[in-house]
């Protein structure tokens, strides 16, 4: 690619902005400029300057085709991921949790005497308390394990991103893709459409109609490698994020907030973590869904895989009136 690549971006990009009939006004406004100020049509052999622009624009054409049709395997095949994921989950829930509960730690004889202590001290405490003081069912109470920050934020849809009401949104650590259908009794074409992607913003909508999306980005992009096209009568934009290291929480500055920390990361991705991150990743997403589904965490789970041991090694001890929590 030429160190120039992208050079006159901006002003061309002006310069579409100023031609309401799209491409075709564009381009006509190009050829109108090279025959009044160049010789370009006749100072060379008849024909040739027609050959020079199929030449040119069949090169960018093959360029654009083939970024397409990569970033369609892309997406595919990240769907294709995703699909996978869902049809193993239950799979995986069930193992680890057999993993889990057969993972009983043998207690040395100082970790018993210390446990006895503290089941003893917790049996003498709630003997003591007066009868008529009423102590709260843990089960009562109600099970909020959302960080403050986190309340009134949208729950993320399969593609970790959000659906809005006049349009949706996924996305992967690298890229962005929307989605913007328009309700309309005529077959949309790009002269039909007005998109504008810049660093920092974004506008979508139809021609002579208010935007649907116009405002400043969540994050910034690459123009250069951000694209957009029709899929029957909806506008697809894909955005390539410079930041590739964090999820985005909305498409644009004044949309409502998703809830990142319920992101699912696609499991092909894990593995190209180091063991100890990854470990940590998928214990973090294994005790989430734990506690979706009202279920022990793995920590909880060993803690009580350690005291069901404990008791059978203590048969003799009385544990009806402890609590654990």
């Amino acid at each position: 690619m030429s160190s120039d690549e992208g050079k006159f971006d901006q002003v061309l990009f002006t310069l579409a902005e100023q031609h309401p009939g799209g491409v075709p006004d564009l381009l006509a406004t190009i050829a109108g400029f090279l025959n009044r100020k160049t010789d370009f049509y006749t100072g060379g052999d008849k024909g040739e300057w027609e050959k020079l622009v199929l030449k040119i624009f069949r090169k960018e054409a093959e360029i654009a085709q083939e970024v397409a049709r990569k970033k369609r395997e892309e997406r595919e095949a990240a769907e294709r991921r995703r699909a996978e994921a869902r049809r193993k989950k239950e799979e995986e829930e069930r193992l680890q949790q057999e993993q889990q509960s057969a993972a009983i730690t043998e207690l040395t004889d100082a970790e018993a005497e210390k446990m006895q202590q503290e089941i003893a001290a917790q049996k003498s405490k709630e003997e003591s308390k007066p009868v008529t003081e009423a102590t709260p069912d843990a089960d009562e109470k109600k099970d909020d394990d959302e960080e403050p920050e986190d309340k009134g934020k949208l729950k993320p849809n399969q593609g970790n991103g959000c659906d809005l009401e006049k349009y949706t949104w996924t996305q992967t650590l690298q890229e962005l893709e929307l989605r913007v259908p328009f309700d309309v009794k005529f077959t949309l074409k790009a002269k039909d459409v007005v998109v504008n992607i810049q660093r920092k913003s974004l506008k979508v909508g139809l021609k002579g109609h208010p935007p649907v999306i116009d405002g400043e980005l969540h994050a910034d992009v690459k123009m250069e490698e951000s694209l957009w096209h029709l899929d029957k009568n909806t506008v697809v934009v894909t955005l390539d994020k410079i930041n590739q290291m964090n999820w985005w929480d909305r498409l644009v500055v004044t949309d409502p907030p998703i809830n990142t920390r319920k992101i699912n990361p696609e499991s092909s991705k894990l593995s190209d973590l180091d063991g100890q991150t990854r470990g940590m990743v998928e214990k973090m997403m294994f005790d989430q869904r734990q506690k979706e589904m009202g279920l022990p965490t793995s920590d909880e789970q060993k803690k009580q895989d350690v005291l069901k041991k404990f008791m059978q090694q203590h048969p003799e001890m009385d544990f009806s009136k402890c609590k654990f929590t």
